[in-house]
């Protein structure tokens, strides 16, 4: 039977395959132990999150992008990366493994919506991003404090009313205001948001859910970095 299965008995490439399987069914302990495995056979913290985690939450986000998978199953599969995390992420600290970029992410002021700002964090987080969540109901004060003080690649902002999303402009116009908005690249989501919507307030890029944002930060990180490396 599948479920008495020893993780201990496959070879590496099998046992990448299976955490691959058991993160698209958000088995938790397993990818917890398929982790520690592949640490005591000798592989490094940075090559377990790329290979086993990263390339597995990947597979996740293509099939919820694309209507195979949906938001329940996704917080499953996050979760259980989230216990792959838990024992990579002191080591990756320590040998001073750099994240691939940093962001910072909550709801806005009035908006007490969380799922799906959880699961874009959820998802930057197995994208290789270092993700500063904030929680919800954040005013232009919490999102500017968080981000003098982490200094993000990104803001993500996230509403899920039609009554709360104006605010994403106020936090956008007090960025102009200070200087600061070309410091940032600035990702807008949620229901009721849309393109048009995202473009009519200065955000730089509308995502409709998790996985598109995982792909479109990438984008635009490299697209920044390498403008960034043309100017030098």
């Amino acid at each position: 039977m599948a479920d008495e299965l020893d993780l201990r008995t496959l070879d590496d490439e099998e046992l990448v395959e299976q955490m691959h399987d058991d993160l698209y069914d958000g088995l938790k302990e397993e990818i917890d132990e398929g982790t520690r495995i592949l640490l005591e056979r000798g592989w490094s913290a940075e090559r377990v999150l790329n290979d086993a985690l990263v390339a597995g939450m990947t597979i996740v986000g293509i099939d919820f992008r694309d209507g195979i998978l949906f938001v329940p199953e996704v917080l499953m599969s996050a979760n259980a990366m989230k216990a792959g995390m838990e024992v990579l992420r002191p080591i990756l600290s320590a040998s001073g493994v750099e994240p691939i970029g940093k962001m910072v992410i909550g709801t806005v002021k009035g908006d007490i919506h969380d799922i799906g700002k959880n699961l874009v964090a959820m998802m930057m987080e197995g994208g290789g991003f270092e993700v500063i969540n904030l929680g919800i109901n954040n005013d232009a004060e919490k999102f500017l404090a968080a981000l003098e003080q982490h200094k993000p690649d990104f803001l993500g902002m996230s509403a899920l009313l039609t009554t709360t999303m104006p605010y994403m402009k106020v936090v956008i116009d007090e960025l102009k205001e200070r200087g600061m908005r070309d410091d940032f690249i600035v990702l807008v989501g949620g229901a009721p948001v849309n393109e048009e919507f995202a473009d009519a307030i200065g955000a730089d890029a509308y995502c409709r859910d998790a996985a598109v944002a995982v792909e479109t930060a990438k984008t635009l990180l490299a697209q920044r970095r390498a403008a960034a490396r043309a100017q030098a």
